[in-house]
């Protein structure tokens, strides 16, 4: 059975003490490729070199997270558009808006989304996007940008039916992660009426761990408690789960 996923963060401190044991134990579960979005330019060498050391697994993104928009915006974005020339990247992400944490530059953070959807739109790269208490901010932006170039994941969907459709209707996918799995996490109250051919699977690894590890450090090999629970809710094998949204992961990435 192979896996794919779609979203986290191998190259960060948190794994630095047991980083190749943890990529192993993920193969060892049939994670077969890792995708890894951008935080900030203080860890594009770190995640060049993990890319280099498992070039069978490990795909970036390129972009500047929402929550590192600071002053220094602009050497930031001229950063991610040096990076494009140079490397292959399969995304750019994870780009968007944060209103969870600091709306403090909330314009910076506009700006900076919207530059950089239309950097995936020259690269003809998806985009991977973070919507934390944002989506109503994120939405009338993607859909000033809406194009027959404009595909993407909203990374973590946790919101309603009713979003889902509209950011299906945008031409996105949505990653799921660990919150499917959580008791009042809310999404498997509608996640099996959407067809599976929208979903793409993630672990946001080292955050939002899945049951029974919430609270702890959360790992790609993880994924397999994600699947277990997208089979009961579509009520179809795991395997048939992994096949497709593997699939789905191929298709938006251009693999």
């Amino acid at each position: 059975m192979q896996i794919t996923d779609t979203h986290n963060h191998l190259y960060v401190e948190a794994f630095d003490d047991d980083r190749s044991e943890v990529v192993q134990r993920a193969i060892d579960k049939g994670v077969d490729r890792f995708f890894l979005p951008a935080i900030d330019s203080t860890y594009t060498d770190s995640m060049l070199s993990l890319q280099r050391e498992y070039p069978d697994h490990i795909y970036l993104m390129a972009g500047l997270h929402p929550t590192h928009v600071k002053e220094n915006m602009e050497e930031e974005l001229a950063h991610v558009a040096q990076n494009l020339k140079r490397y292959k990247y399969y995304a750019i992400g994870e780009i968007g808006i944060d209103l969870y944490w600091d709306d403090t530059f909330i314009k910076k953070q506009r700006l900076a989304f919207k530059r950089q959807i239309q950097m995936a739109k020259e690269y003809e790269l998806p985009i991977v996007i973070h919507s934390r208490d944002s989506f109503d901010e994120i939405i009338p932006i993607l859909q000033e940008e809406e194009d027959e170039k404009l595909r993407g994941i909203f990374h973590c969907f946790t919101g309603s039916y009713e979003q889902a459709q509209t950011a299906i209707g945008l031409n996105m996918m949505l990653g799921i992660g660990g919150v499917v799995t959580f008791k009042n996490g809310g999404l498997d109250k509608f996640l099996g009426r959407i067809d599976l051919k929208h979903i793409v699977l993630e672990t946001d690894a080292p955050y939002l761990a899945p049951t029974p590890y919430r609270g702890k450090r959360n790992e790609p090999a993880y994924l397999a408690n994600i699947l277990q629970k997208m089979s009961e809710i579509y009520n179809i094998p795991e395997e048939e789960i992994a096949a497709r949204t593997t699939e789905n992961s191929k298709r938006i990435f251009g693999i």
